[in-house]
């Protein structure tokens, strides 16, 4: 599970929303609620309120301070640093609020940004000094976390790192990134990475030397343990396997850094660290628990050393040995998984029983917390770990820190707290749909349901996991309570009136609520914005919305600073959408806002890149005519020929090389080389050119190098730890392009390619139900491949698996399934198109995915 997405799920109980949209000003620090000073002025972004003077300048980058603080002292360090600043014409800017700030610096928070709560521009090297000097006496004391980005200044709360002031962007590795100029002038990245660092032709003030040479003298060497391995980050410290060089022992280490890593109580990753060893050892005497081997200190930061466990993560188990992912499983393949998750279950009761007996509550039941050993004699038992949100059973409520499709609901206490994941852990063995519980109680009837269905489960099992989670009497699973209406005409109505429902014009960050990306690559694209959305009612013939139509114009003629242009992701997308929605002059007002862009200097790729930029250029071309659009067509056509030239090669790579993502180029219709290949094959089709068919082939071929087959003889994207199906990034959206080359040209390679292809979309379960990674995707694949009536039938009536009713509609969770989702990339609006898809409707389908032609008639 992706932990960024909980930040988003504290404000709204239906949708991913971010604290700065609804966090009224009552909420806000009391020096943030002053009036402004008189010769100031104010403006928000985001989480942050920016103050200066008016008419002042500063220079477009230099060293800046960052001040950290912890939630009991925040309001009297901003109240110190605003005086100071303010008499001294300092510009500055702070986050508004103590939920901002929490968030902030919460321990999924980002690593490279968290901890600043504070920041302020000195003019110039000389000033800096002097700032950095008086502000680290006026909080002399005063605690706040280690800001990993930057150099902090003694044992202070003050820090400091070289980066941009201004607004500036640059095109890097294909992607628009914040960025400083070198000594050229050229635009690069301005790296926000959790560590500091300067870029090479910046020299360190001298003054910081001192704080430089004390910040390098902490290290491992003398440490009695060799750390082998990173097993993950977090905000709060790290996770490292290891040895203990005096005895030999294999151990883990987990660091917990001070006033960092808070949950939602605001309690600290040391304060967690120090439950957890208190916890385990007053459970010494269970051989289900880890041993506590020792607890030591580095520098700042306290560490405890527990005995390594050879075993694996349940939930990596569940998937290997999961039944319903295996199209071809049978009677006993179900059965033994029966017999396997009833006993895994069994165990991880019997302990948490255990747990209670001696006074304590567990508080963090899920898949990701037991390890199951998988050989030797105690092959198949189970382990519980992760005790840092243990407490006494008396007095016990719902812990800060808990995944969210385990945790109990408010008011639920003591041991009840375990019980209520317990019931979940139930189900989600079964069927792991678990984080939508919190949208919709009642789905657990559904899910008792088919799981009842194909699995070989005691009745009063399944009852008495619904009795605690919808807190009602214990009753057999008689079958779907909440299931709507099957049938895809009424699906789709139901899912138009859902949409319209949840549009919030009043807003400017967004018009329908989507993916958490919105806060990031804005409310306007095409995969998570309004416009995705727009083009999923305009294609399955809804309509048409004149008000929605105005919001998104208004904003798409003015975007925000560093918009980016990419199709899926940006301005191009917008652009299309516009044009299709008859709004052609706005339109064509976006694209040359975006030929005026470094546009040459994007990724080659769909969902960013030349490859969507060069279809979207080559469509309106077609359609008005512009010479100038036909040019600019050819040209990312050109520049995309360049570099797949660069990467191209017949043979697979070995090894890690053959993995997609990480350090490795990805695969897959939206970030890989299926993207190019689509816009090859359109180009081909208007020009007929067969060199450019020969180059989708090429590109075609990269991705399938990433590629694996699976046990059941399924091709699948290898990303190492996982093979993915899915329409984006995985086999399903390469499998579409491939169809449509070999509609055009013979190539044996392909077909078998296709073939194995095919097989990856006949599987009965899909963790999510978008149409980038999930279900509908799948449907859409199933819908232009073979018109199999048997395979999109029951991908349709298991899409209702996902369903939650929305006022008077039904809607789809978004990815995590935390929320409910109304975009095109993760929610309801790309199933919406999906279903059009299965209807074979006109139009209803992804920009340019349909073929173009007699070979595109569906």
């Amino acid at each position: 599970m992706d932990k960024q997405y909980e930040r988003f799920c504290v404000t709204d109980p239906h949708f991913y929303d971010s604290l700065t949209s609804a966090r009224p000003e009552a909420t806000w620090f009391a020096a943030a609620r002053r009036p402004v000073p008189e010769g100031w002025q104010r403006e928000t972004l985001d989480d942050w309120l920016i103050y200066g003077p008016a008419g002042g300048e500063l220079p477009e980058q230099g060293w800046k301070i960052h001040i950290s603080a912890c939630l009991d002292n925040a309001d009297r360090v901003l109240d110190r640093v605003f005086g100071y600043c303010r008499d001294r014409g300092l510009p500055f800017k702070f986050i508004h609020g103590r939920a901002a700030l929490l968030m902030r610096n919460a321990k999924y928070a980002r690593r490279g940004t968290s901890g600043k709560f504070i920041t302020v521009y000195p003019r110039d090297d000389a000033e800096l000094e002097v700032v950095c000097k008086e502000l680290s006496e006026l909080l002399d004391g005063e605690p706040g976390p280690y800001i990993l980005s930057d150099l902090r200044l003694g044992d202070g709360p003050v820090h400091v790192r070289y980066g941009g002031f201004a607004a500036r962007y640059c095109v890097a590795d294909g992607v628009v990134e914040p960025a400083i100029a070198d000594p050229s002038g050229t635009l690069v990245p301005d790296r926000r990475d959790p560590v500091f660092r300067t870029p090479e032709w910046v020299s360190l003030p001298p003054f910081l030397g001192a704080h430089l040479a004390a910040r390098n003298a902490t290290t491992v060497v003398d440490l009695p343990y060799a750390i082998e391995e990173v097993i993950h980050f977090s905000n709060g410290g790290g996770l490292y396997r290891g040895t203990d060089t005096r005895t030999g022992e294999a151990v883990v280490l987990k660091e917990a850094r001070p006033h960092a890593g808070l949950d939602a109580d605001g309690v600290d990753a040391i304060a967690r660290l120090t439950r957890e060893q208190e916890a385990l050892e007053r459970l010494s005497d269970l051989a289900t628990v880890p041993r506590v081997h020792d607890r030591f200190r580095l520098g700042e930061h306290d560490f405890l050393a527990l005995a390594y466990i050879d075993a694996k993560p349940l939930n990596k188990l569940l998937v290997d040995r999961y039944p319903l992912i295996d199209a071809d499983a049978g009677a006993e393949e179900y059965q033994a998984y029966s017999r396997w998750a009833l006993h895994i279950y069994r165990q991880i009761e019997r302990t948490i029983d255990a747990v209670h007996e001696r006074g304590l509550v567990y508080g963090d039941l899920h898949l990701f917390n037991v390890l199951v050993r998988t050989d030797g004699p105690d092959a198949d038992t189970a382990v519980l770990i992760d005790f840092e949100v243990a407490g006494p059973a008396e007095g016990y409520r719902r812990p800060g820190l808990r995944n969210q499709g385990f945790a109990a609901p408010r008011g639920v206490t003591g041991p009840d707290v375990d019980r209520y994941a317990l019931a979940c852990l139930r189900l989600a063995l079964f069927l792991p749909l678990t984080a939508m519980l919190r949208l919709a109680p009642e789905k657990a009837r559904d899910f008792a349901a088919v799981i009842a269905e194909h699995f070989d489960v005691p009745e009063e099992f399944l009852s008495e996991a619904v009795a605690t989670i919808t807190a009602r009497p214990a009753a057999a699973p008689t079958g779907p309570q909440i299931r709507p209406d099957t049938s895809v005409p009424a699906m789709m109505r139901r899912l138009t009136d859902a949409i319209v429902d949840s549009a919030t014009p009043q807003r400017d960050d967004r018009l329908f609520p989507g993916d958490i990306e919105q806060f990031h690559s804005g409310g306007l694209n095409l995969a998570y914005g309004a416009a995705g959305v727009l083009h999923a009612l305009a294609a399955t013939g809804s309509g048409p919305f004149p008000g929605f139509e105005d919001w998104l114009v208004r904003r798409a003629l003015c975007p925000q600073s560093g918009s980016r242009l990419g199709l899926y992701d940006g301005l191009h997308g917008v652009a299309y959408v516009l044009h299709e929605l008859d709004r052609r002059q706005e339109a064509l007002d976006v694209v040359e806002r975006c030929l005026g862009e470094q546009w040459e200097q994007l990724g080659p790729d769909l969902m960013s890149g030349l490859a969507g930029v060069g279809l979207n250029l080559l469509h309106l071309a077609g359609a008005t005519g512009e010479t100038a659009l036909h040019d600019a067509a050819r040209r990312a056509t050109e520049l995309v020929s360049e570099r797949l030239a660069a990467v191209a090669t017949d043979d697979p790579p070995a090894g890690d090389l053959a993995v997609s993502g990480g350090r490795q180029p990805r695969a897959g219709l939206t970030h890989g080389w299926t993207g190019p290949a689509l816009l090859f094959l359109r180009m081909y089709e208007q020009t007929g050119d067969p060199t450019l068919l020969d180059r989708a082939v090429t590109a075609l071929r990269q991705d399938l190098h990433r590629c694996v087959v699976r046990p059941d003889g399924a091709l699948e994207v290898n990303e190492g730890w996982r093979t993915m199906p899915y329409l984006a990034q995985g086999s399903a959206g390469i499998g579409i392009v491939l169809d449509q080359v070999l509609a055009h040209r013979a190539d044996e390679g392909l077909t078998r390619a296709g073939d194995a292809i095919s097989l990856a979309a006949r599987s009965p379960f899909y963790a999510q139900a978008g149409l980038f990674a999930g279900r509908a995707g799948i449907i859409r694949y199933l819908a232009g491949h073979d018109r199999d009536d048997d395979r999109l039938a029951l991908q349709l009536r298991n899409l209702t698996w996902h369903a939650v009713p929305f006022r008077s509609g039904l809607a789809f969770p978004g990815d995590q399934l935390l929320r409910l989702s109304m975009d095109l990339a993760t929610g309801s609006a790309g199933v919406l198109l999906a279903l059009g898809a299965a209807q074979h409707e006109p139009g209803a389908d992804l920009p340019f995915l349909t073929p173009a032609g007699p070979a595109g008639t569906r």
